[in-house]
């Protein structure tokens, strides 16, 4: 055995094991972690061009994930992509036959470690900070194969990789839950409002069948408009009032900015609307409805409605991404809807407030159930 050799050999012999602060009763007297660099544990290998076959059955994964089908496959089994040049994103679990394109890195020959093990290793590391210096986002062979990781035996690993995968089926399943409630809610709103040019839904509660046509009527006509007002000089971090802006709004209100001044302050009831947004974007005439009185004080670029003669929820649900408004889009330049545009437009409503509750009511019970 040569000096280096020996060197290394005593380098790793020397570091202590590492124990989870959490672990699974039969492996709480077994050794620590051993720390090892992926070089040991796994090879990696390239991805291979695919544009030359044939269409087929079995899937191609780029960067952007499944792409294209072919005859051929690279290998099979069990195997870990992960990102390239320009493609530094979350690594992606893959079995069976399949194909990578040439700017992807896939692992295989797994030494000393299970394939999910890794793969939960891989979702923890903050790739970025192994880029290549400068230019586009890159990962090299080399830079990968020195990355060290904490790694028990098999037989914890393989306990770890079942509790996480089981977890990740029961997210998938809640999720197929969550689109499958919100198609529902679609459906069901096309049913319970008038298609465009009619009066009367095909869908209504028994107790409103004879209640005749719905009254269409100009918006400024059933509630008042109001611009938001400029906060941008008036941020702070931890302010009195939530700023209501497109951020917010788009992310349902998950992405917030406060203020202390409250230069246009939002009503219980009142509705907000997104007035500005880049071509063929998703936050045009999306609309936020307010449930608390004296929280929310509005920006420019955000109009505030505030419902007079109609049901603010019902209201809510008529008016957000309605595609009169998303017909102002022209895919081209960026959206901006006037007051003209808003006020103006033609408020289809039942004539009873208790029909209108009703149908809110519905709704929002639906969005509790998702939410």
């Amino acid at each position: 055995m040569s000096s280096k050799t020996k060197t290394t050999a005593t380098k790793e012999e020397a570091r202590p094991a590492l124990v989870p602060k959490l672990r699974f009763p039969e492996f709480r007297n077994a050794k620590g972690w051993d720390i090892k660099p992926f070089e040991k544990l796994f090879t990696i290998g390239s991805g291979r061009d695919h544009k030359h076959l044939p269409p087929g059955d079995v899937p191609v994964y780029g960067s952007g994930g499944y792409m294209r089908s072919v005859d051929e496959y690279l290998y099979e089994g069990e195997s870990v992509c992960i990102g390239r040049k320009g493609t530094i994103n979350n690594p992606m679990f893959l079995t069976g036959q399949f194909w990578t394109v040439d700017t992807l890195f896939y692992t295989h020959s797994f030494n000393q470690c299970l394939p999910k093990f890794i793969f939960a290793i891989f979702q923890q590391i903050d790739w970025l900070k192994h880029n290549e210096a400068g230019g586009i986002p890159s990962l090299s062979k080399t830079n990968i194969e020195k990355i060290e990781t904490a790694i028990p035996g098999p037989a914890e690993q393989q306990k770890i990789a079942e509790c996480l995968s089981s977890v990740d089926e029961l997210i998938a399943a809640q999720a197929r839950k969550v689109d499958a409630l919100k198609t529902h809610k679609k459906g069901l709103m096309q049913q319970l409002f008038p298609r465009e040019g009619e009066t009367q839904p095909r869908l209504r509660f028994p107790e409103f069948k004879k209640a005749g046509e719905w009254e269409v009527q100009r918006l400024d006509e059933l509630a008042r408009y109001e611009n938001g007002k400029a906060h941008e000089n008036d941020i702070s971090e931890n302010g009195r009032y939530i700023v209501v802006n497109s951020k917010f709004i788009s992310t349902e209100g998950e992405v917030r900015k406060f203020s202390n001044e409250g230069f246009c302050v939002a009503d219980e009831g009142d509705v907000l609307m997104v007035l500005s947004d880049v071509p063929n974007g998703r936050a045009i005439a999306k609309c936020y409805f307010v449930e608390s009185d004296d929280l929310y004080t509005v920006n420019q670029r955000i109009s505030r409605i505030q419902p007079t003669k109609v049901n603010g929820r019902f209201l809510f649900y008529v008016l957000n991404r309605n595609s009169y408004f998303l017909d102002f889009d022209d895919g081209i330049k960026q959206t901006n809807l006037r007051k003209e545009d808003v006020v103006g437009f033609p408020l289809c409503a039942p004539r009873q407030s208790a029909e209108q509750q009703r149908i809110a009511s519905c709704l929002t019970s639906l969005d509790d159930l998702i939410t």
